[in-house]
């Protein structure tokens, strides 16, 4: 049975451009036949993408992003992560940095502080005016509870 119908199945035609095929004055009614080709070979071949045009944007802290790196001399910089009222360093999910630079950010405000460019307790009063790097009261990443 399934030779039975293969056999009454036509073969499959191949569409042309038959303006092109045809002379100049038959060339205006091509317009008319705009999505077929002349070309077969293009019709078949797979289109090459240079990136994947649905992949998720890389994620990256903003020291990453900018390429700064922490010192503990620059105090505007590192009061930024620092709690004004407690002074302590605020967590990860809060403050959005990936672990290399948040370990570096702790290691570098212990050092400012030691050295005495920061104050232990709170913030500096001269940086509470500076522009929030991101909100203490929504973490960028939050939590599952």
């Amino acid at each position: 049975m399934i030779c039975g119908i293969r056999s009454s199945i036509r073969p499959a035609r191949s569409y042309v451009n038959k303006g092109a095929l045809a002379s100049p004055a038959v060339a205006n009614s091509a317009a008319l036949y705009k999505h077929y080709t002349t070309n077969v070979d293009n019709n078949d071949s797979p289109v090459a993408l240079k990136e994947n045009p649905f992949a998720k944007e890389k994620v990256q802290c903003i020291l990453c992003k900018h390429g700064i790196n922490p010192d503990y001399k620059n105090v505007q910089l590192l009061s930024q992560f620092q709690s004004p009222y407690t002074g302590r360093v605020y967590g990860r999910n809060i403050t959005g940095l990936c672990k290399n630079r948040h370990e570096q950010v702790e290691r570098e405000i212990i050092k400012a502080q030691n050295a005495g460019f920061m104050p232990t307790y709170h913030k500096a009063v001269e940086f509470l005016n500076d522009p929030k790097l991101f909100d203490p009261e929504k973490a960028i990443r939050p939590h599952k509870y």
